[in-house]
């Protein structure tokens, strides 16, 4: 049997969030691993997560098909996780999420690697939402190209450096109230980064189903209220919680998508917000979780306060790097 040592794992997007993870969780099962990137001189910080050489980045702009192609050369395995929570200029959901997930696969394909695809629960090509549209648009995309591919759609991913609890306890140290969109009712199963990179470099082992696609939840399905109190209980903070009808939030999001930092709220994040964002019974009883994969997931309560304490009532308060 070949030694992992021999597979070359492209992962498209490593240098992020979740890729950070993925990354660390790849080369702990010594696989050589190719981070494809837009800026390779900003990757530097993964070269620690795996031993001398182990770790290569190189450019790459899912946008530019040619520069997919040259990333993805001798690869045996292609991993997408190129993802954006709000349009940018050239970065639209159709450039990155759709077309960009379709560039890899057609890469993959000609290259004859396999793949695993990380989208988002709530993909959905009938959605309201263009952020849940383009990830549906990107899924067919790559099953479309490589039929076999593993498509992982994980809930709300948390942990160090996130996007999502990060915001809230930054948001919660600038304001003495905080909104409640919706009334804080949309149910959320949050995962965390560390079991989300347990189960890509699960399918790069081989022990995902080739073809299906997995929905990746927490141990817990919880409100936006109940996510809130939770990060408040961990930051130590007394804040009001005050509910925000989705029409207002619609209204304030048309100047908020403009703000900065943790301010920042599109109208299509409300949009998503209508909606829940858990695991399907279709999954759990098809064996297509983390559970299935045999991956005990941990929780928010669990995790959190090894990362939110900098953002505790008693400390300095130090931002998100």
């Amino acid at each position: 049997m070949a030694s992992n040592l021999e597979t070359l794992v492209t992962v498209y997007g490593g240098s992020g969030f979740i890729g950070r993870s993925v990354v660390r969780a790849l080369c702990k099962r010594d696989y050589r691993v190719r981070v494809a990137v837009r800026r390779p001189e900003l990757a530097g910080h993964l070269q620690p997560l795996g031993r001398v050489g182990q770790i290569h980045a190189v450019q790459a702009n899912l946008r530019y098909p040619t520069s997919v192609e040259a990333a993805m050369r001798d690869s045996h395995v292609a991993i997408n996780l190129v993802g954006i929570l709000a349009p940018g200029g050239a970065q639209t959901f159709e450039a990155v999420q759709a077309r960009g997930a379709g560039a890899v696969a057609k890469a993959a394909a000609a290259t004859g690697a396999r793949m695993v695809h990380v989208s988002a629960i709530g993909a959905d090509e009938n959605s309201l939402s263009a952020y849940a549209r383009s990830k549906a648009a990107g899924e067919k995309a790559v099953l479309s190209a490589v039929p076999s591919a593993t498509i992982l759609r994980p809930s709300v991913v948390f942990g160090p450096e996130d996007q999502f609890t990060n915001r809230f306890a930054a948001l919660a140290r600038l304001s003495p109230a905080l909104p409640l969109i919706g009334g804080g009712l949309t149910k959320l199963q949050p995962v965390y980064v560390g079991d989300v990179a347990s189960a890509v470099a699960d399918a790069v082992d081989g022990k995902a189903k080739a073809g299906a696609t997995y929905e990746l939840g927490g141990p817990e399905v919880l409100t936006m209220r109940e996510i809130m109190e939770i990060i408040l209980d961990i930051t130590e903070r007394k804040r009001m919680l005050i509910p925000l009808p989705f029409g207002l939030a619609q209204l304030q999001a048309l100047f908020l998508q403009f703000a900065p930092g943790a301010l920042k709220l599109t109208p299509d994040q409300v949009v998503l917000l209508r909606s829940d964002n858990v695991v399907s019974d279709a999954a759990k009883a098809a064996g297509l979780t983390l559970e299935g994969l045999g991956i005990a997931p941990d929780s928010m309560e669990a995790i959190g306060p090894q990362y939110l304490w900098r953002f505790r009532a008693a400390g300095q308060f130090q931002k998100s790097a």
